[in-house]
């Protein structure tokens, strides 16, 4: 398998703080990757960094689609980011944030721009809102916005950031079913998240961080069901009883 993602010794400090401390991790094209940890582990930190987000220590080495980002290069156009708030245009209507970047950055055609929003609110769910304003939707209606917006620019890889924690309760499945139907569609997905029905059902791959390393990775069943390290076990066990 090809990797998409290869980060070495990755570390990030905020002053006296580290927040990464030598994280390695390979992500492959296709895979569904999520990342599970206590709140300060590093999780958020790691993805950010993936996204050029944040700067981080010189020696480490980040590369998406073999491109050394630590040199200083950007690959944004590859990596899409959907985040806690959604981070919609207000004064836009939901067609307009959808097509933003692909008429600006990839410079399309109004035309190729509206086919493709048109199939991505589809697929999400949100055809019917095309017109109306971000602050005229649900919160998981705004989400599945901001999934179908990072959609639009068909990055190789997919960067979610706790997608479902600042949505009430009920909201909370039809966005993890949206990213269910990407799961099965082949997009490469790096999730932070709580959710860990959604972990055990979708993801190829589970990561557990603490202290801003990487404890534990593995296949789901491992993780949940056999866990090899204690703090894995704590953390699992205290959270499914909640």
């Amino acid at each position: 398998m090809t990797a998409i993602v290869s980060i070495k010794n990755l570390s990030k400090q905020f002053g006296n703080f580290d927040a990464l401390a030598g994280v390695n991790l390979e992500i492959n094209e296709g895979e569904v990757v999520c990342i599970l940890g206590p709140s300060g582990s590093g999780k958020s930190t790691l993805i950010r960094c993936i996204n050029q987000l944040e700067d981080f220590d010189s020696a480490s080495e980040v590369k998406i689609g073999g491109i050394d980002i630590t040199a200083g290069k950007t690959v944004r156009a590859d990596v899409g980011m959907v985040f806690q708030s959604f981070n919609l245009f207000p004064h836009m209507t939901i067609r307009e944030n959808i097509n933003l970047a692909p008429l600006r950055v990839k410079r399309m055609s109004e035309q190729q721009a509206n086919a493709i929003a048109d199939g991505l609110m589809r697929r999400v769910g949100i055809a019917a809102q095309a017109e109306k304003y971000p602050s005229q939707l649900s919160g998981g209606q705004q989400q599945r916005v901001a999934i179908a917006r990072v959609l639009a620019m068909e990055p190789r890889v997919i960067l979610f950031d706790e997608p479902t924690s600042a949505l009430d309760p009920e909201m909370v499945g039809e966005v993890l079913d949206v990213m269910r139907d990407m799961a099965k569609s082949g997009v490469t997905m790096l999730v932070v998240t709580h959710e860990m029905g959604f972990a055990r059902q979708v993801a190829d791959r589970v990561i557990f961080m603490d202290a801003g390393k990487i404890v534990e990775a593995g296949k789901p069943a491992q993780i949940f069901d056999e866990p090899s390290q204690q703090r894995t076990r704590d953390f699992v066990n205290a959270v499914l009883q909640q």
